[in-house]
C-alpha cells in the first residue's frame, strides 16, 4: 500500500513543539484549498473551515509537534549538551544521526555518550541522564561549534519513513503526524463530495501537544466547537513485552481506536462505533478511566464544556525514532471521521 503524499510530506517535515514551520507549510498546502476559511493563530494552529453556516460545529483536532531535542550549552571542546522536547526514553537517545535547525541551515550530528569498553561494571547497567549525553557536530572548539549552532536550536532524528512489508510502515513521528494529515484528509474529501453537510467543520492541525496539549487549548476557545473528536495514535499491544493485562487489547490492522471513559461523550462515543459498523470497518475498543493524555483532554474542557470523542491509530514504539503503523488503519480512520460528520443533524450537540 503506497502511502499518501500529504502524510509523507508531513512526516519528512521536521516540527518539535514550539517550531513546526515546516509541517505548518504543509498544511497549508494541501488543506488550505480545500477550505472555506483558513486562519492561523499566534502558536502556530491551523485553523481550515468548511461549510461555515453550518450546525452544529464540528472540530477534528491532530496535533503536528513531534518530539526534539534542544541546544541549551556548549563545551570547550564544541560538543552541544541538550534539554529533551517532549517524553524521551533515554535508553535510546545516544548513538543517533541527528539534524539540528538553524538560521542557516541543517547542520547534521551525531548523539554521543561513553562507549561500553569504558564503562565499569556498575555503569554498564546505568540508562545515561540526559547530561550525560551529547551532539557531536565535528566542531573542535565551543567558537566553532557556535559559528554553527545557537542556543535555542532544535534537532531530530535523522530517521525517515520507508516501508515495512505490505501496509506496515515505519517513520520518525507518526505521533502525531498521521493524527495531523487524517483530520486534514478528512475536510479534503468533504470539500469533494456532492452530499450537503449539516455541520460546520473545522479541521485544526494543533501545536504543543507534546509539552501539554496547549495548541488545542487555545484552537479549542477559537474554533467554539458543540461537537470535537481529537485523533492521535494508540499503543498497539500486540508484541512480545505487553502485558494487555494492564494496557489492553489493541492491535496493528485492526482498525480506529474508539476510546470510552470520562474524556468521551457517551454520545459521540455511541456515533463513531455506529459509523464503524455502517461502514463495516473493523474497530478497536479502549477503557480509560481519567483524561487521556491527547489533545482531548484540553478540548473537553474548553469554554463551557465540548461534547468530545477520541480516535486513535494503534502504533507501536511510541516515542522512538522508528514508530510502526498499518497504513490501513490510517486509511480505516479517515473513513470513520468522513462518515461521522456526514451523520451530524443540525440542533444534535450531543448533551446527555
Amino acid at each position: 500500500m503506497d502511502a499518501p503524499v500529504f502524510l509523507t510530506e508531513l512526516l519528512h517535515a521536521r516540527s518539535p513543539s514550539g517550531f513546526e514551520t515546516e509541517a505548518q507549510v504543509v498544511w497549508d498546502r494541501h488543506v488550505k484549498p480545500a477550505a472555506d476559511a483558513y486562519r492561523n493563530d499566534a502558536l502556530g494552529n491551523r485553523l481550515a473551515t468548511l461549510n461555515p453556516s453550518g450546525d452544529p460545529v464540528l472540530m477534528l483536532a491532530g496535533h503536528m509537534d513531534e518530539l526534539g531535542l534542544m541546544i541549551t550549552f556548549v563545551n570547550k571542546d564544541g560538543f552541544l549538551y541538550f534539554e529533551t522536547i517532549g517524553g524521551h526514553d533515554r535508553t535510546v537517545i545516544s548513538g543517533r544521526r541527528v539534524l539540528i535547525q538553524t538560521a542557516n541551515g541543517t547542520v547534521k550530528g551525531v548523539t554521543g555518550k561513553r562507549a561500553i569498553h569504558l564503562m565499569d561494571e556498575s555503569d554498564r547497567k546505568k540508562v545515561p541522564e540526559i547530561h550525560e549525553i551529547w551532539i557531536d557536530i565535528g566542531a573542535k572548539s565551543k567558537k566553532e561549534a557556535l559559528a554553527r549552532v545557537a542556543m535555542g536550536d532544535v534537532a531530530t532524528y535523522d530517521h525517515e519513513f520507508d516501508h515495512v512489508f505490505g501496509s506496515i510502515a515505519v517513520a520518525r513521528a507518526f505521533d502525531d503526524k498521521v493524527g495531523a494529515y487524517i483530520v486534514g484528509e478528512t475536510l479534503i474529501r468533504l470539500s469533494k463530495q456532492k452530499k450537503k453537510l449539516a455541520a460546520k467543520i473545522v479541521a485544526v492541525a494543533t501545536v504543543q501537544e507534546e509539552i501539554g496539549v496547549r495548541g488545542a487549548t487555545t484552537s479549542a476557545y477559537l474554533a467554539d466547537p458543540h461537537i470535537a473528536v481529537a485523533v492521535d495514535v494508540g499503543h498497539a499491544t500486540d508484541h512480545p513485552d505487553c502485558d494487555q493485562r494492564k494496557y489492553g487489547e489493541t492491535k496493528l490492522g485492526g482498525g480506529p481506536i474508539i476510546c470510552r471513559g470520562p474524556n468521551i461523550n457517551p454520545k459521540i462515543y455511541d456515533k463513531l462505533v455506529k459509523a464503524a459498523k455502517k461502514l463495516k470497518i473493523p474497530y478497536q475498543l479502549e477503557g480509560a478511566s481519567r483524561p487521556t493524555g491527547t489533545d482531548a483532554r484540553a478540548i473537553q474542557m474548553g469554554r463551557g464544556g465540548v461534547a468530545t470523542g477520541l480516535v486513535s491509530v494503534p502504533l507501536r514504539y511510541m516515542h522512538t525514532p522508528s514508530e510502526v503503523v498499518d497504513l490501513e488503519d490510517v486509511e480505516r480512520c479517515v473513513q470513520l471521521l468522513v462518515e461521522f460528520a456526514n451523520s451530524l443533524e443540525k440542533g444534535d450537540y450531543a448533551h446527555w
